[in-house]
């Protein structure tokens, strides 16, 4: 089965065949750095991450550009109310969201464009809209893109707009022709950071920022566009408008959309006051933990991060950590390589036909629940026919490209148990402590108590098991 993506241009799954053979180019908008990342930034940026990481793995080579907004309105302001240098702001956020999504466990980009590394770029662009009549500069120093020069515009959203409602229900913008008109060129403000251009000091609009990094680190049509939801309209049908104008030329031949964020089902706003932190998130859970529970979900629905998200998909990524661990601990030498080989394949149709149907990350989740169930169903067994550690070697591989279940799983476990004694004061010694007083009253037959310490260490998150050969713990998450 071949690759299917879903284009939002043309609202079908279509098979993915890039511009040039064996190459892809793809852009994704990335983030404004006027505050801290929060989630909603993690979930486009895990997304695109692992559509990458899918691409290469079949193959592909994949040139992937990702931007930061440097400068805008909300960072001069939010800069103005610290006393900061805009650019000196936007760096400091940079440098910050730049460590929070390599503890996300993401990879670099093979470019990360910013929009101040690109003034000249956006200069040249923005000179050549207008010497096409695609833009015209205000008396102001402004500059706008002229909507009714691009009969195309709404193509990508489906937005209908009048071209020639003009000022009929408001007064047109000073400066602007025509109210849809959008800026290309911003005339400074007294005391805004600002750069020289042919029409005065200025700085870019929003949506020119894009096509010019496009531009000049893609060229002129890339494969693959992408970005949240809620970058259709009007940003990239702006893009669209501005590049194709200048260009003569489709733009991108694949727009991918990611879903949005809802928190405990109404969705994050500024004004709900239920923004969640990328940074607030990290502390108190692990890559793998956060990357299982946003890929948990069809990448272009939205995601609902309940209170019980995160706790849930720990208790997931510990499990399977725990199979990894035991069967790493065990010989599997005398098994049926047939057997196994049938089954490694029979995975790794599962997880290619999931990703294969446009990036289905949920699917993959779900068929995975199987592959662990099989392995301790095998576990059970006095014998098994089944090398399962060549299984789960092929599990972690295919789990790479999710950039999930990676880590040595006797490492991993230990730091979840280190955590969990820590949030609740206890030692190691404090449970094997604990275990002997219980064997103790157990011997005695003073069941009151050996219950009262086994319930105490439940309350505090560690759960006891007895077996034939003595008594051991673990968490209980």
């Amino acid at each position: 089965m071949s690759l299917k993506v879903y284009n939002v241009m043309s609202r079908t799954k279509e098979d993915f065949v890039p511009l040039t053979p064996g190459e892809v180019k793809m852009y994704a908008c990335g983030i404004t750095v006027s505050a801290d990342a929060h989630i909603g930034h993690a979930y486009q940026s895990v997304v695109f991450d692992v559509i990458t990481r899918y691409l290469r793995y079949l193959g592909y080579d994949v040139k992937y550009v990702r931007n930061y907004t440097d400068v805008d309105d909300k960072i001069i302001a939010n800069a103005a109310k610290t006393g900061e240098n805009p650019i000196d702001f936007a760096e400091k956020y940079m440098q910050q969201t730049d460590k929070e999504m390599y503890m996300l466990g993401n990879d670099n980009p093979t470019i990360m464009a910013r929009a101040t590394q690109c003034i000249d770029d956006i200069i040249n662009f923005v000179q050549k809209l207008i010497d096409s009549g695609h833009a015209y500069v205000s008396e102001f120093g402004d500059v706008y893109f002229r909507l009714d020069s691009f009969s195309q515009y709404g193509k990508l959203s489906h937005v209908q707009i009048d071209k020639n409602d003009t000022g009929v229900r408001k007064d047109v913008e000073p400066g602007k022709q025509n109210d849809l008109d959008f800026a290309l060129w911003k005339s400074a403000k007294p005391g805004e950071i600002a750069w020289k251009s042919p029409w005065g000091m200025g700085r870019p609009g929003w949506h020119i920022e894009c096509s010019a990094m496009n531009l000049k680190y893609l060229g002129e049509q890339i494969d693959i566009h992408g970005g949240g939801r809620d970058l259709v309209f009007p940003h990239h049908e702006n893009e669209i408008a501005q590049t194709e104008s200048l260009t003569g030329k489709t733009f991108a031949k694949y727009w991918i959309h990611c879903g949005l964020v809802k928190v405990n089902g109404q969705k994050m706003s500024k004004s709900l006051n239920n923004g969640i932190l990328l940074k607030d998130v990290l502390n108190k859970y692990d890559a793998d933990t956060i990357r299982f529970a946003l890929l948990r979900n069809t990448y272009s629905a939205d995601i609902d991060i309940t209170d019980t998200l995160f706790p849930e998909s720990l208790k997931h990524i510990y499990k399977m950590y725990s199979v990894f661990n035991t069967v790493s601990n065990m010989d599997f030498s005398n098994t049926d390589k047939t057997k196994t080989d049938t089954k490694i394949q029979e995975i790794k149709g599962d997880f290619e036909k999931s990703m294969n149907d446009n990036f289905n990350t949920l699917e993959v989740i779900a068929a995975a629940f199987g592959w662990f169930n099989f392995i301790n169903a095998e576990l059970a067994k006095k014998t098994t026919e089944y090398d399962l550690q060549a299984i789960v070697v092929k599990i972690k591989e295919l789990f790479g490209v999710l950039n999930i279940l990676q880590q040595e799983p006797s490492a991993y476990i230990n730091k979840v148990k280190a955590n969990i004694l820590t949030q609740n004061g206890l030692t190691v010694a404090d449970i094997d402590s604990a275990i002997i007083a219980r064997t103790k009253a157990k011997s005695n037959k003073d069941w009151a108590t050996a219950d009262k310490i086994r319930d105490n260490l439940l309350n505090q998150g560690i759960v006891l098991k007895d077996s034939a050969t003595g008594t051991t713990w673990d968490v209980n998450l």
